[in-house]
C-alpha cells in the first residue's frame, strides 16, 4: 500500500529551499563534531631515559615508582614513563637563608 503526502500552501522552491537549510544544518552539526582535534598521545620514555632525566640510577627509579613518587604505565612486561609526568615531578626546593645577627 502506497501513501501520498499532499502538501499545500507552499510552493516548490520553498520547500527545497526548506529541504536544502534543513540538510545543510544537520551536515555543520555532523561536521562540527568531526573538526575537533583529538587529544595527542602521551610522549613515554623508558626507565633508562627517566632516569636519565632525573639524575638517578635505576635502582632508585625503581623505588621512587614503588613508592608513588613518579606515576608510571605498564605495558606488556615495560615500564613507561609520561615525559610530562617526569618533569612535573621535579619540584623546587625552597632554601631557608640564615641571616647573621
Amino acid at each position: 500500500m502506497q501513501t501520498e503526502i499532499i502538501l499545500s500552501g507552499i510552493s516548490n522552491e520553498q520547500l527545497q529551499d526548506s529541504i536544502r537549510n534543513t540538510v545543510r544544518s544537520e551536515f555543520e552539526k555532523l561536521l562540527s563534531g568531526l573538526t575537533t582535534t583529538p587529544e595527542p598521545a602521551p610522549e613515554l620514555i623508558t626507565r633508562k631515559e627517566t632516569a636519565e632525566i632525573l639524575g638517578v640510577s635505576l635502582p632508585t627509579l625503581s623505588e621512587w615508582t614503588k613508592n608513588g613518587t613518579i606515576p608510571a604505565q605498564r605495558i606488556g612486561t615495560r615500564v613507561r614513563y609520561n615525559r610530562a609526568n617526569v618533569y612535573a615531578s621535579l619540584k623546587n626546593v625552597e632554601t631557608l637563608k640564615y641571616r647573621r645577627a
